[in-house]
């Protein structure tokens, strides 16, 4: 994180850019102007600004050159969808999801979750994407608990808590098996 990223706040309606940190404690400004403290653990990078097309290099040329000078033969091979692809990631914050969560229910909101958590996981089965990442928060544990529930369902995936560095305590991290014959 650095001065001038957007970040959301972990179980919060909150999101806004940094504007000073110091240590382990990050100042930002929401968008109606306030500024407000957090400890980097209670933030995520708003990475929701970032197309895919940014994330694909477009000089090919400058790319294959540097393969082939960087080639080793006794290298283990590895696809390079799995090296250069980062995980899908799916914030499952309701703000995030829908525009306005004013006058829905605990289990509205927790529906609206789920419906798009397997939403995406199907997406990511059809299109052969072999990693996502839900955020879902660390709040009260339930939204995690019938995320687990929901993906115990799958049996051509595995399931652990996403990187600790990358997305905090409130994230999970699916793996999909991928048919050979399919």
């Amino acid at each position: 994180m650095k001065i001038g990223d957007k970040i959301s706040v972990l179980d919060e309606d909150i999101s806004g850019k940094i504007i000073a940190i110091s240590g382990e404690l990050i100042t930002i400004v929401d968008a109606d102007g306030f500024e407000l403290q957090y400890s980097k653990k209670e933030l995520v990078t708003d990475n929701h600004g970032v197309s895919d097309y940014d994330m694909v290099p477009h000089n090919i040329s400058e790319v294959l050159s540097e393969k082939q000078s960087k080639k080793n033969v006794n290298s283990k091979r590895v696809k390079s969808k799995v090296r250069i692809l980062p995980p899908m990631v799916v914030d499952l914050h309701i703000h995030q999801l829908i525009p306005k969560s004013r006058g829905l229910n605990n289990f509205e909101i927790l529906t609206i979750q789920l419906e798009e958590a397997k939403r995406q996981l199907n997406f990511a089965i059809s299109k052969k994407i072999q990693r996502i990442v839900f955020i879902h928060g660390v709040g009260e544990g339930v939204l995690r608990m019938e995320l687990e529930f929901l993906l115990k369902r799958f049996d051509n995936l595995k399931f652990y808590d996403a990187d600790y560095q990358k997305y905090g305590v409130g994230a999970t991290e699916v793996y999909i098996f991928q048919n050979k014959k399919a």
